[in-house]
């Protein structure tokens, strides 16, 4: 009896400890790991809403790009660090839907290893390719790359992420070779394609568009199974032929497994706020990501759901990453 009396003490103290710790915080600035290059559509995303949180929260939410191995570096960084509340993830479909079943020692558990917090959106890539490359259509680089087999690159923003698979997925789908050229974030893929240097790329509306407006690129087509407002022009891959295709990106936040619930609660507060704010949704819908708020528990369920549906596209690419 008097263990339990003590249990139950220790149990209450530890609550009224978090719910302190929670109406404190936060105290001092917050870390925002992205783990991606700077120039991608993570970055574009994750800024946009770590400066308007840091504005609601009276803390700086200062962003911190760790690239490498297909985001997983950072994903795993994040994984492994204090449960306090002052180091947060971008979490993204390439690290926490297809990182874990890409990667033969990924080093994190998607739904053990982190707390939720919200999510932010979703956006789809589109397949944009440079302008001196023939292909003027989806059915024109599919019979290009038929005659073609081999000799057909394309950039991705790292070995691993959601445009490698997607770059994959698309190519046995439309039953062609196509050779992968692996950078380190969709800024400097996007450089290389930009000049010239590789024909084509699987890249994030948010971090593409501003180029195939200015006509430096051209996009042949989205990778989700509806068009994009922001591109309303360009046609789904589905739409250009290959029937039932749909891969689309989604953002949102989490922090390490652990972390207070009442901490987590107050960061979904202001995520939320932010995201509803006109700046925000001005920022993030000129670049084409779909705003769509929600509970801990929603995004929880999402990440699930999204990693069940990622790992198989992942086994029928026949990739696997050391």
């Amino acid at each position: 009896m008097k263990k339990l009396i003590v249990a139950v003490a220790a149990l209450a103290f530890t609550a009224l400890s978090h719910a302190a710790q929670a109406q404190n915080y936060p105290v001092r600035p917050i870390t925002l790991v992205i783990p991606f290059a700077p120039g991608g559509s993570t970055s574009i995303v994750g800024r946009g809403v770590a400066e308007k949180m840091g504005e609601l929260l009276g803390e700086k939410v200062v962003v911190d790009n760790r690239p490498g191995a297909g985001g997983t570096v950072g994903t795993k960084a994040v994984a492994k660090s204090d449960p306090d509340g002052y180091t947060l993830l971008l979490g993204y479909t390439g690290t926490l839907a297809i990182g874990p079943s890409l990667y033969k020692n990924a080093g994190y558990d998607p739904r053990k290893d982190f707390a939720p917090i919200g999510m932010i959106g979703n956006a789809p890539n589109s397949l944009v390719v440079h302008p001196s490359f023939p292909a003027k259509s989806v059915a024109e680089l599919i019979t290009y790359a038929k005659a073609n087999p081999g000799k057909v690159n394309f950039g991705s923003a790292g070995a691993g992420t959601a445009s490698h698979i997607t770059g994959e997925y698309f190519a046995r789908a439309a039953g062609i070779t196509l050779v992968h050229i692996p950078y380190k974030g969709t800024g400097p893929a996007l450089t290389d394609l930009l000049g010239g240097h590789i024909p084509m790329a699987f890249a994030p509306i948010p971090a593409s568009h501003t180029n195939v407006a200015a006509g430096k690129l051209r996009a042949l087509a989205v990778t989700s199974s509806a068009r994009s407002g922001l591109l309303p022009d360009v046609p789904t891959i589905a739409e250009a032929g290959l029937p039932g295709f749909d891969a689309s990106l989604y953002y949102g936040l989490v922090a390490p497994a652990g972390t207070p619930r009442p901490v987590i609660d107050k960061l979904n507060k202001a995520l939320h706020a932010a995201l509803t704010s006109e700046e925000v949704k001005r920022q993030l819908g000129n670049d084409g990501t779909d705003i769509t708020p929600g509970t801990p528990e929603d995004y929880a369920d999402f990440i699930d759901k999204d990693e069940k549906k990622w790992a198989q596209l992942v086994k029928a690419s026949g990739v696997e990453q050391e």
